[in-house]
């Protein structure tokens, strides 16, 4: 059986197209679910702070998908 390739289309809101800024990120698992955090730590903040950007629940199957991608995606970028 031949290999197909699927075109995908990814769509974005317009109010998305620019993206939102992260320099932190904490991931919780449990037996249910993946969810990862992205953050902006506060500046001169004391304690420090981290405001929550962005939450993303995710199922096991697509947290691993995306370990994938999300790596293959850096080892290309480095070579």
């Amino acid at each position: 059986m031949a290999d197909e390739k699927k075109e995908i289309q990814v769509k974005l809101e317009p109010g998305m197209e620019q993206g939102i800024f992260s320099n932190a990120v904490s991931v919780h698992v449990n037996q249910n679910e993946v969810v990862i955090d992205f953050g902006y730590i506060l500046p001169n903040a004391k304690p420090m702070t981290i405001k929550v950007v962005s939450r993303v629940n995710l199922t096991h199957q697509t947290a691993e998908s995306f370990m994938k991608v999300l790596s293959n995606a850096v080892l290309d970028w480095r070579n």
